[in-house]
C-alpha cells in the first residue's frame, strides 16, 4: 500500500481509536457490533465518536443488519465482532454480501499478535477462514497503518463489484499508541460508456423489436434510478427485475414487466427467451438470472452487460458487449440517447406490462371465518402502505408474496438476501428502520427463518426501530418441502416444525403483538399493528397461521 498525505492534523492515539476516526472521515454514521474483549480499545474510540454503536444480540444479526446498510447507502456497512465462534457466527453475513455484491467491512478482533500460532485461546486463521468469500482480508500488525488499513477496506468494498472486505484487529496492537492523522478516502472510478460503446448499444436498440432491460445489483442511486426510468418509459422500453431487486423501475411503472428469478411468473419465465436485445444493468446473467444456467445460452442471441466488474465474475451465456460502469455512469451517459420510439418496442412493453399487472392484482380481501392466508393478508395490508414504504425479507417460500404483490417505489425499497440465506429479514428491518425512521419498514418472515434471528426485535426495542413483522406460520421449512415433495413425492421428512406463540414473544420484547388465525382477524390485528408504530413508537409483529401448502404462484 502506498502512504498518502494525512487529511487530520497528526497527532497521538492509539490504534483502536485511530481506527474509529477513519470511519467517521469516512461518513459511517452506524455499527452493528457484538462486544468482544478483543478489541475493547475500538468500542472506547466508539464512545466519544458521531457513530452509533449498536449492540445486536448475535454476530448473525449484526452481520445481517451492516449487510444491509450496505445495500441502503452507497458506503459499506460496518459490523464488528469478536475473534474464534464471533467470527464463524458473522460468516453468514458476510456470504450474504458476496453473493449479493454488497459494500461490507467486518472488523474481527483476535488474540494479541505475540499469542499467535500457539493455538490460544479463540485462536483462528483469518485469511484461511474468508479469503474465499471476500474481496480482501487485512490484518492490522502494524499500528501506523490502521488509518490507511480503514481506507484500503473502505475502496475495495465499493470499487469494481461492490463486496465484502475482512479486517483482522489484534488485542495488542490497538492499544499502541502512534503518531499519525486520518489517511484520505481512496477515490473509486464509475467507468461509464465510451463512444465505442454508445454506438454499438444505439446500434443495438435501433435494430432490435422486443429489447429488455434487466436491472439489479447494489450499486444505484436514487436519483439514478429515478432517471432509468424516465428514461424507459419516455422510449416506451420495458424493464425487468433481477430477482429480490424490485424498486430501481418502480412497481407502478409502465416500463416495469416483473421481477425475473426463482417462482418467477411464466410470462417473465419466457420473456428472456422470446426478447432480440438483453441489457443487463448493475447485475449479470447468472445461476439464478437464467434458471440454473439453462436460459439465454445460444450464441447468437444479443447480451450487453453494464458492470463495473471486468471479469463479469457470476456470468453464463452470450456477451455482445460489456460496458464497464456504474449503474448510476451508465444512466447519465444512456439519457442523453435520444431514440425513434418503434412500434414494435411499445407494443412488446404493454404486452409485457399486461401480464405483470395481472400477476400483481391483489386478491380478495376476505373477512370469512376460514384460516388465515398470506393472500388475504396481502390484500389488506398493500391499501394501507404509505408510497415510501420499504420491505425486508429473508428466504422461503413467505417471500413470494412479496415478489408478487409489494408495491415497491424506488431504489432501495426491496431489501433481501438473493443468496437465499435465511434469517436475515428481522436484522434487516432493523437496519431499515434506524436508516429512514420517518418510513414505515414493514418484514415478511416465515416461521423457521424468523427463529433465526427473531431475538434481534430486541435490539429494535433498545434503538427504537419500529418496523412491521410478518410472521407466516405454515410449521414448516416450506420451500424444502415443495423441493422434497417434487423428488421423493408422500415422504416427507426432516422439513416439520413446532413453534410458540411469537406474538407473545413480540409482546416479551416491548413490541405490539398479535396472533391471528382467521381472516376476519387480519384487519383488526393490522389497525393495531399500524398504530402501535405511528402512536407509540414500538415494532409490530403479526403472527399469521396458514395452512401448510398455501401458494403465491
Amino acid at each position: 500500500m502506498t502512504s498518502r498525505p494525512d487529511t487530520a492534523p497528526t497527532t497521538t492515539r492509539s490504534a483502536g481509536h485511530l481506527i474509529v476516526d477513519s470511519l467517521v472521515a469516512h461518513g459511517v454514521e452506524r455499527a452493528y457490533v457484538i462486544p468482544g474483549e478483543s478489541y475493547l480499545d475500538v468500542l472506547d474510540g466508539l464512545y466519544h465518536s458521531s457513530i452509533e454503536t449498536v449492540v445486536c444480540r448475535h454476530e448473525g444479526g449484526a452481520a445481517y443488519m451492516a449487510e444491509a446498510d450496505g445495500k441502503l447507502n452507497q458506503i459499506p456497512g460496518i459490523a464488528m465482532v469478536t475473534r474464534g465462534p464471533g467470527a464463524a457466527n458473522a460468516h453468514v453475513g458476510l456470504h450474504t454480501a458476496w453473493q449479493d455484491s454488497t459494500p461490507m467491512v467486518l472488523f474481527v478482533g483476535l488474540i494479541p499478535f505475540e499469542h499467535r500460532d500457539r493455538e490460544a485461546f479463540q485462536e483462528f486463521e483469518p485469511k484461511a477462514w474468508f479469503d474465499s468469500g471476500a474481496k480482501r482480508v487485512m490484518v492490522l500488525d502494524h499500528a501506523e497503518r490502521a488509518s490507511e488499513i480503514v481506507a484500503e477496506a473502505m475502496f475495495a468494498a465499493v470499487a469494481g463489484r461492490p463486496g465484502p472486505v475482512v479486517i483482522g484487529l489484534p488485542e495488542d496492537i490497538l492499544r499502541e499508541q502512534v503518531e499519525s492523522g486520518v489517511h484520505p478516502k481512496i477515490p473509486v472510478a464509475q467507468g461509464g460508456m465510451t463512444v465505442d460503446d454508445w454506438k454499438a448499444l444505439k446500434s443495438a436498440l435501433t435494430g432490435a423489436e422486443k429489447p429488455l432491460f434487466v436491472f439489479g445489483g447494489n450499486d444505484w442511486s436514487d436519483e439514478g434510478a429515478r432517471a432509468f426510468t424516465a428514461w424507459l418509459e419516455d422510449h416506451h422500453l420495458a424493464a425487468a427485475a433481477e430477482w429480490r431487486c424490485e424498486g430501481t423501475v418502480p412497481f407502478s411503472s409502465p416500463s416495469y414487466v416483473g421481477p425475473i428469478g426463482y417462482g418467477r411468473p411464466r410470462p417473465t419465465y419466457d420473456l428472456m427467451e422470446e426478447t432480440d436485445l438483453l441489457v443487463f444493468v448493475g447485475t449479470v446473467p447468472g445461476d439464478v438470472l437464467t434458471n440454473g444456467f439453462n436460459i439465454r445460452q445460444n450464441w447468437d442471441q444479443k447480451n450487453f452487460i453494464v458492470s463495473m466488474d471486468a471479469s463479469m465474475r457470476g456470468r453464463s451465456g452470450p456477451v455482445t458487449h460489456q460496458i464497464v460502469s456504474k449503474p448510476d455512469r451508465f444512466v447519465r451517459d444512456l439519457v442523453r440517447m435520444d431514440l425513434e420510439v418503434k412500434p414494435e418496442w411499445q407494443a412488446f412493453t404493454e404486452r409485457m406490462r399486461g401480464e405483470q399487472e395481472k400477476f400483481a392484482a391483489l386478491p380478495e380481501a376476505r373477512t370469512d371465518a376460514e384460516q388465515a392466508t398470506m393472500d388475504a393478508m396481502m390484500a389488506h395490508l398493500v391499501p394501507a402502505l404509505p408510497a415510501d414504504t420499504m420491505v425486508t425479507f429473508g428466504a422461503g417460500e413467505h417471500t413470494n408474496w412479496a415478489h408478487r404483490y409489494f408495491p415497491t417505489g424506488f431504489y432501495a425499497s426491496m431489501i433481501s438476501a438473493r443468496n437465499g440465506s435465511m434469517g436475515y429479514s428481522v436484522p434487516s428491518a432493523v437496519a431499515a428502520s434506524l436508516n429512514y425512521p420517518e418510513r414505515l419498514v414493514v418484514s415478511i418472515a416465515g416461521d423457521g427463518e424468523f427463529l433465526m434471528n427473531g431475538q434481534e426485535l430486541a435490539t429494535a426495542t433498545q434503538y427504537g426501530a419500529t418496523p412491521l413483522v410478518i410472521v407466516m406460520d405454515n410449521q414448516e421449512y416450506g420451500t424444502i418441502r415443495t423441493h422434497q415433495e417434487r423428488h421423493y413425492p408422500d415422504r416427507v421428512s426432516g422439513t416439520q416444525l413446532r413453534n410458540p406463540d411469537f406474538a407473545l414473544m413480540a409482546q416479551s420484547f416491548g413490541g405490539f403483538g398479535a396472533r391471528i388465525e382467521r381472516n376476519e382477524q387480519i384487519q383488526e390485528a393490522l389497525d393495531g399493528a399500524l398504530r402501535a408504530i405511528r402512536e407509540d413508537g414500538t415494532f409490530a409483529l403479526l403472527h399469521l397461521l396458514v395452512p401448510q401448502r398455501s401458494k403465491a404462484y
